[in-house]
C-alpha cells in the first residue's frame, strides 16, 4: 500500500507540476519553463518517494523495470493502477484551476493540424518510441549495479528536462503513457482518439531500452 500511495501521489504532482506549468504559466515561462517544470518535478519526486516506491511515476518505467528483471508482474500493475489514478487526479485538479477547464487542453498531447508545429503521425511515434527507449536507458543504467544512486534522480530528471526541450512541439511530449491518460480523458475529442499512440509508442520503446539491459548489452563492468 505504501508503494501504491507513493506513485500515487508521484504521478499527481507530475502531472499537476508539469501540465500546470503549460497551461497556468506557458505564456510566461515558454518552453524551456514548461520542460524544467516536468525534469524538476521528477527530481523533486525522486527524492521524495524514491525510498519507497522507485520513483516510477510512468507505466513505461514500471514496464522496463519488470522487463529488466527488477519488480515482479504483480508489483506492476499494482504501480499501473496507482499511476494511471494518480494521472488522472492530478488532471482533474488542474482543470479546476484553468480558468478554461477542460478548454485549456490540460496540456494534452497529440499530432498533426492544430497541434504544436503540426508534425505527422510518423513523426509522433518516431520521437515518442526513441525518448522513452532512452529515457529507460538512462533510468535503468543510473538506478542499477554500479550506479551513483544518490544522483539517480537529478540525473533522470535532467533527461526528461532535456527530451521536453527537444520535443514539446512535436507531441508535447509523452513519453508516459499515465501523464497523457489524465488529461485527454478529461478533454475528450482529439486527444482521446489519439490517446493510443502515447500508450503504444512508450511501450515499444520500453520494451527496446529494457531489453539492453535484459540481455546484458548495457552492463557495468565488474569491478576488478
Amino acid at each position: 500500500m505504501n508503494r501504491f500511495v507513493a506513485e500515487f501521489i508521484g504521478t499527481l504532482a507530475l502531472v499537476l507540476f508539469g501540465c500546470g506549468a503549460a497551461v497556468l504559466g506557458g505564456d510566461h515561462v515558454g518552453q524551456l519553463g514548461i520542460a524544467l517544470a516536468f525534469g524538476f518535478a521528477i527530481v523533486a519526486m525522486a527524492y521524495g518517494i524514491g525510498p519507497v516506491s522507485g520513483c516510477h511515476v510512468n507505466p513505461a518505467v514500471s514496464l522496463a523495470v519488470f522487463i529488466a528483471g527488477r519488480m515482479s508482474a504483480k508489483d506492476m500493475v499494482v504501480y499501473w493502477i496507482a499511476q494511471f489514478l494518480g494521472a488522472l487526479v492530478g488532471a482533474g485538479i488542474l482543470m479546476a484551476l484553468a480558468k478554461d477547464g477542460a478548454a485549456s487542453g490540460l496540456g494534452h498531447n497529440g499530432w498533426g493540424p492544430g497541434y504544436g508545429g503540426e508534425y505527422g503521425m510518423h513523426a509522433a511515434l518516431i520521437f515518442e518510441i526513441v525518448m522513452t527507449a532512452l529515457f529507460v536507458i538512462v533510468i535503468l543504467g543510473s538506478t542499477g549495479p554500479g550506479s551513483a544512486p544518490g544522483f539517480a534522480g537529478l540525473g533522470i530528471g535532467i533527461t526528461l528536462a532535456v527530451i521536453h526541450i527537444v520535443g514539446i512541439q512535436v507531441t508535447g511530449v509523452s513519453v508516459n503513457p499515465a501523464r497523457s491518460f489524465g488529461p485527454a480523458v478529461l478533454v475528450g475529442g482529439s486527444a482521446l482518439a489519439q490517446l493510443w499512440l502515447f500508450f503504444v509508442a512508450p511501450a515499444v520503446g520500453a520494451v527496446i531500452g529494457a531489453l539492453l539491459y535484459r540481455f546484458n548489452v548495457l552492463k557495468a563492468p565488474e569491478a576488478s
